[in-house]
Parts: structure tokens; sequence; C-alpha cells
């Protein structure tokens, strides 16, 4: 397929044909893919849209650099794997906390390059061994409390940053997202975090007209008396016009906090693969390594010049399971919508504006989804936590990251939170199953051959997180 950019016309042009589907190296006309193409932004909008808002980064680049994620990774895999990168959320978290001990943008994106580059390198490491590694290296109990400790330790940036902003405002929209969540089908019910979105902006102007000001706290610790709702940004952004780029900086602290959240990518990815390759009946099981290495690479040239680290978005690959077309062709007009959108600054100021009541409500849900996905990973790979050998890794592991636990290692470093946790868990873990009596292990088969041993569910929250989302 060479590059995989070019595309045979299926039946018609215009739908696919009962019970079949449109394979990625098919196309439907080119105004319908174009249309497929704006569906797939407006699907991955919602996490893509909260990601960098909340990482406190540019929302106009994360959107460009996404489609230029979508591209590296499309030709990286040869047009086989459809798929769409955004931004990840599994890294909010560790924005969080890296900001919290006085670190600025570019300390963030210098310690996600890293996260980007050991991504790189596990990705050809899957390729060279082949993804019994994965599992050796991270069963299911050690990806599930990871992913776990990494959704939960956000829990305390709802409370204290967000949700005291407009707490009123915060419960409806929790209560809209949850709803919609729950009740929608279908496409719908995958932008169910963007409709939450909207839902809040207009609660929150309505708020505004009936109410007037709020007093709250919003970015400080002291009430203030303020809008719910500022478009002040926006009258002023221009139309057109770069986004704001930035050089990384780096420190081994912040390092050592977002270096967990890499086997968080790599269940997600394992994941995607699997999803994509049931749902095509195309096994990719041989494209698992240079996916991961892809999305690797893309999150080390996003974060190069500023913007967000990438991940694969399960919102997308709902939508391709509801229209049955799996052309990459429709991601490459996604990536071309989402380049432009990234050139538009007043879209940029649209998003910066959502008020801070709208996400406390948004991310009561998201962060939880982030973390129970953990637990679904322990579901679907049979973890027994009866098992002392799995529970107490486990469970030291959670408390530290959800605590905030801290080892002061020296007077100028020290462990804390999501880094000692995930220390914690793969440490332990292996230790202990190395002196426990014979009795305690119940070796699981590794994996042979490609992601067999995965279930498609657990993926991130994109995804995060994972993911998503991202």
């Amino acid at each position: 397929m060479g590059l995989g950019v070019r595309w045979t016309l299926h039946g018609d042009g215009r739908t696919p044909a009962p019970g079949a589907v449109v394979r990625p190296d098919e196309r439907l006309s080119w105004p319908r893919t174009a249309g497929l193409g704006a569906q797939h932004v407006v699907a991955m909008f919602g996490a893509s849209f909260v990601a960098p808002v909340l990482m406190g980064l540019d929302p106009n680049l994360a959107i460009m650099m996404s489609g230029v994620a979508t591209v590296i990774f499309l030709l990286a895999t040869r047009g086989r794997v459809p798929s769409y990168l955004g931004c990840s959320l599994s890294f909010v978290g560790v924005a969080a906390a890296i900001r919290a001990s006085g670190g600025d943008s570019a300390v963030v994106t210098g310690a996600v390059f890293v996260v980007g580059a050991a991504l790189f390198l596990a990705g050809l490491a899957v390729q060279r061994f082949g993804a019994r590694i994965i599992h050796a290296a991270m069963p299911p109990v050690v990806t599930g409390a990871v992913v776990m400790l990494i959704g939960f330790n956000l829990a305390p940036v709802t409370a204290s940053t967000y949700w005291p902003q407009d707490q009123w405002t915060a419960l409806l929209t929790m209560a809209f997202t949850g709803l919609a969540v729950v009740c929608l089908r279908g496409f719908w019910s995958r932008i169910a975090i963007f409709l939450g979105l909207v839902f809040g902006y207009g609660i929150s102007w309505i708020f505004d007209l009936v109410f007037g000001k709020i007093h709250s706290p919003v970015g400080g610790p002291e009430a203030v008396d303020h809008w719910r709702l500022d478009l002040s940004g926006v009258g002023k952004a221009d139309w057109v016009g770069l986004p704001t780029f930035h050089a990384p900086h780096f420190e081994w602290s912040a390092i050592l906090i977002a270096l967990p959240v890499v086997i968080a990518l790599i269940a997600e990815n394992a994941g995607h693969i699997k999803a994509v390759g049931e749902m095509t009946g195309d096994s990719l099981d041989d494209k698992l390594g240079t996916a991961i290495a892809a999305d690797g690479a893309a999150s080390m040239l996003s974060t190069a010049v500023g913007g967000p680290p990438n991940t694969t978005y399960s919102e997308n690959i709902g939508v391709m399971a509801a229209t049955r077309v799996y052309s990459t062709a429709a991601y490459w007009a996604a990536a071309g919508f989402a380049l432009l959108f990234g050139l538009c600054p007043k879209f940029g100021a649209v998003v910066a504006a959502i008020p801070g009541g709208v996400l406390g409500g948004i991310t009561v849900i998201l962060y939880g989804m982030i973390g129970l996905l953990g637990a679904q990973i322990w579901i679907n790979g049979r973890v027994d936590l009866r098992n002392p050998l799995n529970l107490v890794p486990a469970a030291a592991g959670i408390i530290i990251g959800v605590g905030g636990v801290e080892l002061n290692i020296t007077d100028s470093f020290e462990l804390g939170g999501i880094a000692l946790g995930t220390i914690v868990v793969i440490t332990g873990y292996h230790a202990l199953r190395y002196f426990a009596p014979p009795h305690l292990k119940r070796q699981e088969p590794l994996l042979d051959a490609g992601t067999s041993g995965y279930d498609a569910t657990a993926e991130g929250p994109s995804g995060e997180p994972g993911d998503k989302r991202g």
C-alpha cells in the first residue's frame, strides 16, 4: 500500500453496501469523506478541548498538533490503522502535580517530551521482541493500579480548583453530562463531553444574565466578583494567526512525575489496536509496535513546540463502529480540519473561556472515569485481589499516588504522588513475586502473538485513559 495514501472507491461512493464496511484502503466520494472527517473532529472535540485547558497549554496549538500527529501516525502505519491522535487526558494529573511544585508550561512540556521518547522506545522494543514483553513487565494488576492512581490523583484538582468557582453550574453540568453519557445513543453518546461543555456555557451565560456576577475564587485562593462566562478575550482575538509556541525545559523532578504515564499510554494503544483490528477484520498485531512508536514520535514533536502529548482516541473508534467507515482518507480530512482550527486564534479564545464551574462539573465525571478504567483493566485481566501478591503492591501504590505521599531522598530531591506510587506498584509486585511462595504464584500465560490477551475495552479516556483520553 506504500504510504497508505491511495484509496479505491467503495461501491458507488455513497454508502456501504448492506453488511459491508468501507475498509482502510477504500473511501467514499470526496464530499462524503470530508463530511466524515469533520464528524471525526467533532467527536474528539470534547477531550481535546478540555485536556490542554486543564494542563494550562494553548488549545489552538493542541488542536493543530493533533492534526500533525494524526498525519504522522497514518504515514507510519502505512494507512492500515485508522485512528485519530488527540490530546491525552492521562497527563492532566501530571501537569497539575508539576505546576503545584512550581513548574511552568515549559517544564510540563519538557517532562512530557521525555515520556514521548520513552513511548517511542517502547514501541521499537515491542516491534522487535513482540507484545509478550508488555505483559511480562506490566501485567494487568500493575497496569490497572497505575491507571487508577493517575485518575484518582486528580480528585483534589476538581475539589479545590474548579468546583468552588461556581458550585451550582458545576452540579448542573455534572448532571447533564452524566445523563448524556448514559442516555444518548450512537454518535451523540460519543460527544457527550462536548455537549456537556455547550450546556455549561449556556447555563453560565443564563446565570450571568439572571444573577449577575458571582463572588468566588478564580485563579487564586481569594474570592472575588467575576462573570461566570467572560468572552472579552474572544472579541480581541484574530480570526487567523499562529498559535503560541515555546520550547520545553527539562527538570528531573518533573520527568519522574510524568514517566509513569507511559504505562497508561501503552495500555491505551494496545486496546485501540485490538479494537480496530476486530472491527475491520484485519489482524493488526504486527502493527502494535509501530503504532506505539508513532504515538511516541508524534508526542515528541508536539511537545517540542509547546503542545500537549497525543494518544489514539476511542471516541473516533466509536464513530467508525457507528458508520462502518474505516477509511483512512476520512482521517486525513479530519487532520486537515484540525490544522485549520489551530490557525484560528478566535477559536482558541472560545475554548480558553470555558467557565471554571463547567470544568468542575465535567472533571468530576471525567477524572473518575479515568481512574475506574484501571478497575476495568483488572476485570478484563481477571486479576484476583484476594491474592496478597496482587493486593499488597496495588493497595500501597494507589494510596501513595492518590494521597500524595512523599519520600524525601535529599534536601532538594523527593519522590511522591504518581511517581512514587507507580514505583511502588511495579517494583513491589515483581519483588514480592520473586520471594512469594509457589502457591501464590498463579502465572498467567505471556502474550506470544500480538495483543490477543488484551480486551478492546481496556483502553484510555480519550481519553484519555486513558484518555484519554484522553
